[in-house]
């Protein structure tokens, strides 16, 4: 499939539609951008000075990914947030393009660091319903996922388990963080 990537602006209305339906239809399920206002404000909300936001754009002009980063730590370190790909169109590599424009475009700014938050609201990991309070270097150790959790798709870009956030998302659902140290290592 071909597409393109290019910014995503604020006086392209079509485009700002595109990428709230892509998050409304993947996030609503889990009780997050359940309403095209609350999506469509998370999209505007990424076009301030300090975010970067970017569309995955098909060759007809429809919206088929979408990613955001916030600037954090002087720009040394940026929150990937948030990354959404077409259901019809997963596992064809717009996620992955994604990720390597925006880490292109942070190099260029002198970053160091992209970190993104993973939430397990359906228990999909080896870390929900687990008391990360206790166990949790040996909950880390062995991490496994499974179902449509993200966290085989940030390994497979070189992103690492760097901690939990136990209970973000209620009892026994943590918030997994990744990271990776941008310009040092190739793509898998």
């Amino acid at each position: 499939m071909h597409f393109t990537i290019e910014d995503l602006t604020i006086s392209d209305d079509a485009r700002i539609d595109g990428a709230a339906r892509l998050l409304r239809s993947a996030f609503a399920p889990q009780g997050t951008w359940s309403t095209m206002p609350e999506a469509r404000q998370e999209v505007l909300d990424s076009l301030s000075a300090d975010r970067i936001s970017r569309v995955a754009v098909a060759s007809d002009g429809a919206v088929v990914g979408w990613i955001g980063a916030i600037r954090e730590y002087d720009g040394l370190v940026w929150e990937l947030h948030p990354i959404v790909v077409d259901e019809q169109r997963r596992r064809q590599g717009i996620g992955r393009a994604l990720v390597v424009d925006l880490e292109e475009i942070l190099l260029a700014r002198g970053a160091l660091t992209l970190w993104a938050g993973s939430d397990d609201f359906a228990d999909e990991t080896s870390l929900s319903g687990v008391d990360l309070y206790s166990a949790l270097p040996a909950a880390l150790d062995a991490v496994r996922s499974w179902g449509q959790h993200p966290l085989p798709f940030y390994r497979r870009l070189g992103f690492q388990i760097i901690g939990v956030m136990p209970d973000a998302n209620g009892h026994g659902h943590p918030d997994i963080f990744l990271a990776k140290r941008l310009g040092v290592s190739e793509h898998a």
